[in-house]
């Protein structure tokens, strides 16, 4: 999220500045007429109060009335004067612009221009039209008035070549400039003060050349020009950009040896703080926050969102509830936004209510950008349904509401209405832009819907968006939906020292989330290569290709990797470690790592809760879910499949059916096919298959049936219940959807082989051939001293295959001799 409050623009601290000096388009006249003439001041005792006041001119009058902020009433009086000198007409376009009025400032200008009247423009006219244009970003009319300035032949002053120059900086698209048009203007210029160096430093930040922005401001004070307070707020977004913590406390530090006046100025103030926050020193912001003296609602707000892009929420909470019980601070806008911001960082749904109270009773009329940051408040706070009353309250939305509420259902997994709000929102005439693209390609992913992401793919070709992040979000979407081909293309266009370390880590998520460990070890290697680090999305994107592969060593690496460079307090990078550990076989590390990890969520418990139940250690899975609700987690759909799964593991039957019953009561949460086939392969493993059967008679869920018939049929072999096990295959048989079925055909097969009922083998295995059925080949594999040794089934081509087989027959003959009965057929080269 970009910052809530950054320093004020460049364009605008030019002409507004603290330094009345610093205004090149706002001149300053004489208030009196022309055509007036001066009478001698004597002032003494004897005539001063029996002098007559000075004589009010409708010069003054008018001036008056735009102060006043009654603009079109100075216009009407303006229109009834017949012939009106420079002098008022300069008055009006002045008093407009004052009044953030500049397209009627420059229509006056127009006016002026065509009008018979014999009052031409002066450099006042043309120095305060400038400023309008540079408001209104008209490129094209401050050229044209800038031809009728040489035109003119008018001496060259300061002011008008700062508005000049200003109404270039100001207009001039920073992306695309062939020529430094800023530039070639400032090295003409032969009269230059310090605003107009504020000028140029403020445009080399704006076309993002942080270190020539901070080379003219290292000239400037070398030819003795001393800086005001907006040559200070000009230059520091450029210390910002490059993050010199060295160069930032100079650059503050120079502040304060020009003196309280530009220490305690709120500007000067306010772009310290922000730029010792986007440095991540925190620690420094709040110093100078609290060397302040002349503290406004500004530098509060500044501070507080500094602790907010700090993810400092409790900070930021104590300042804004400072500010709230103040008697002398009187909270804007702004200030509750960084507040509902640090809510949601935190998750406290409760104080947010609080605090939406007490938005509504400070602000009569909430506005846009309130209501947006309360939608995103409650819906970080798993709130979706209380963010979509907000949304529907608001009597106008802009596109950032339409935006944030879509965003918001996607990321709490309402991914239909986030698409539906999109369509809505396209009704109501607002464009998709970059942000909606973003939600509409994450709900593409999240649903597999290829047809969704390639649609909206195609739009931002059509219309040539392109923004940051976008390749990784293609990329992910085209992975998930099956095309990674597609995928792999889109990453292999860009050239290897463009892609940012976004994409590298999309391309390695992508391999590993669709089996191609190798590819994405590769890629993973080619990123150390061109010097990307690796950051913690992409350690907990390698480390699951370590499980995958039984690669514990690489594991190890990784792990140490994390410590030497912080990134294992990451709760997605410890998370990923304890699934590492535990799919690699060494529970008690994964253990020991999830007792250490600082911060847990959900995913964390569920990770340790599979792991446990996949080593059999039931008991441990069920405490550790136990312990959910004291670390104030609530368990979801996942976890319940994760615990159901180790209850079945470990025969914890009767502790598994009443976690199975607690999750609509207790919890609110409807079973799904994956809880219900946990119940099924939980009877089934503790021999119970009659009541199995039953339940997966009765199930009301739609979902993969082969699954959990051919877990049934697998049980009834087990358990020795073969004409249960018919019934079973008459269903499973039911539900075939070609090689879906061929390993439990092979099943039923050996279950028939084992009563001794040939023909029934026969007949099956007749069947599998007149379908083109076969079984795939199984494969496995072992890490031995860090190489990795892989077998299929009758495997004859590794160098050790003899000596591998000569074990198993003795491991044979020895379970032979205990009278031991495998639960598989065997035969001498290895298993059916």
């Amino acid at each position: 999220m970009a910052s809530i409050l950054p320093p004020p623009p460049a364009s605008s601290l030019l002409f507004r500045g603290p330094d009345p000096s610093n205004s090149p388009s706002l001149p300053h006249y004489r208030w009196s007429s022309h055509s007036e003439k001066r009478q001698p001041h004597q002032p003494t005792l004897a005539t001063e109060a029996t002098q007559p006041k000075p004589k009010v001119t409708i010069r003054t009058r008018l001036s008056q009335i735009c102060k006043e902020g009654r603009p079109e009433i100075a216009v009407r009086i303006f229109d009834a004067i017949p012939t009106p000198p420079t002098l008022l007409w300069n008055t009006i376009i002045i008093g407009l612009i004052c009044n953030a009025m500049p397209h009627e400032a420059l229509r006056l200008y127009a006016r002026m221009n065509f009008s018979k009247s014999p009052s031409r423009p002066d450099f006042y006219t043309f120095s305060s039209t400038l400023k309008a244009c540079a408001q209104t970003r008209q490129l094209k009319l401050g050229k044209s008035i800038h031809c009728q300035i040489l035109r003119s032949q008018l001496n060259p002053s300061r002011i008008l070549g700062n508005s000049i120059l200003s109404m270039y900086s100001s207009c001039v698209s920073a992306d695309n400039v062939r020529l430094d048009v800023v530039r070639l203007l400032f090295d003409r210029m032969r009269k230059r003060n310090v605003i107009t160096w504020n000028t140029v430093i403020a445009w080399y930040v704006k076309r993002g050349r942080p270190r020539e922005a901070l080379a003219q401001f290292k000239i400037m004070m070398e030819m003795g020009i001393q800086p005001s307070v907006v040559s200070f707020v000009n230059v520091v977004p450029a210390v910002a950009e490059i993050r010199d913590g060295k160069l930032a406390k100079v650059l503050y530090g120079l502040l304060l040896k020009f003196g309280s006046t530009f220490s305690d100025d709120p500007f000067a103030v306010s772009s310290a703080i922000f730029m010792y926050c986007e440095i991540l020193n925190v620690e420094s912001a709040r110093k100078v926050f609290d060397l302040c003296n002349q503290r406004n609602i500004e530098v509060w707000n500044t501070m507080i969102d500094g602790y907010v892009q700090n993810d400092r929420p409790g900070e930021a909470i104590e300042l804004f509830l400072e500010v709230a019980n103040s008697e002398l601070l009187v909270p804007d806008e702004v200030t509750c936004l960084a507040g509902l911001m640090a809510i949601s960082q935190i998750q406290m749904l409760k104080f947010g209510h609080q605090v939406h109270a007490y938005v509504i009773k400070i602000f009569k009329e909430l506005p846009i950008i309130l209501f947006n940051g309360l939608i995103v408040m409650y819906s970080r706070c798993n709130s979706v349904e209380t963010a979509f009353l907000v949304f529907e309250k608001m009597v106008e939305k802009d596109i950032v509401s339409w935006n944030t509420m879509a965003s918001a259902s996607v990321q709490n997994g309402f991914d239909i209405e986030g698409l539906m709000l999109v369509y809505e929102m396209q009704k109501q005439g607002f464009r998709i832009d970059s942000i909606t693209a973003t939600t509409l390609l994450s709900a593409a992913s999240n649903l597999r819907n290829l047809s969704i992401g390639k649609q909206t793919h195609a739009y931002l070709f059509r219309h040539g968006i392109k923004f940051e992040g976008m390749d990784s979000y293609l990329i992910d979407m085209y992975a998930k939906s099956g095309l990674i081909e597609t995928a792999e293309n889109l990453f292999l266009m860009n050239d290897a020292d463009d892609r940012d370390q976004v994409t590298w880590n999309a391309m390695i998520a992508s391999y590993a989330q669709n089996g191609k460990i190798n590819e994405a070890l590769m890629v993973f290697k080619q990123m150390i290569v061109q010097n990307q680090l690796p950051n913690s999305v992409t350690v907990a994107s390698i480390l699951p290709t370590c499980s995958a592969t039984g690669g514990i060593s690489f594991g190890k690496q990784l792990h140490g990797y994390a410590i030497h460079h912080l990134l294992d307090d990451s709760v997605f990078v410890s998370t990923a470690l304890v699934d590492m550990y535990s799919k690699c076989g060494d529970i008690s590390d994964a253990e020991t790592l999830f007792h250490r990890m600082s911060q847990r969520n959900s995913v964390s418990f569920t990770t340790m809760i599979l792991g446990y139940g996949h080593h059999g250690l039931g008991e441990k899975a069920l405490s550790v879910f136990y312990a959910m609700p004291n670390a104030d987690i609530k368990p979801d759909a996942i976890t319940f499949v994760a615990v159901l799964t180790a209850c079945s593991y470990s025969g914890l039957v009767e502790e598994g059916l009443r976690i199975f019953k607690s999750m609509e009561k207790e919890h609110m949460i409807q079973p799904a096919f994956e809880h219900c086939s946990c119940v099924v392969d939980m009877l089934g493993r503790a021999g119970r298959v009659v009541e199995a059967y039953e339940f997966a008679k009765e199930m009301q869920v739609e979902g993969n049936m082969v699954w959990i018939w051919g877990s049934l049929l697998g049980a009834c072999r087990i358990h020795g219940e073969y004409e249960m096990g018919k019934l079973v295959a008459e269903q499973l048989f039911k539900t075939e959807d070609g090689k879906g079925v061929t390993g439990y055909r092979v099943l039923l097969s050996n279950m028939h082989a084992e009563e001794g009922r040939r023909e029934s083998v026969d007949r099956v295995r007749q069947e599998m051939r007149e379908k083109g059925l076969s079984k795939e080949i199984g494969c496995s594999w072992i890490e031995v001293g860090g190489l990795m040794h892989t077998f299929v089934s009758r495997d004859q081509n590794h160098p050790m295959s003899e000596s591998i087989y000569a074990t198993l027959e003795r491991l044979a003959t020895v379970m032979s001799l205990d009278d031991y009965r495998p639960s598989v057929g065997f035969h001498k080269n290895g298993v059916l």
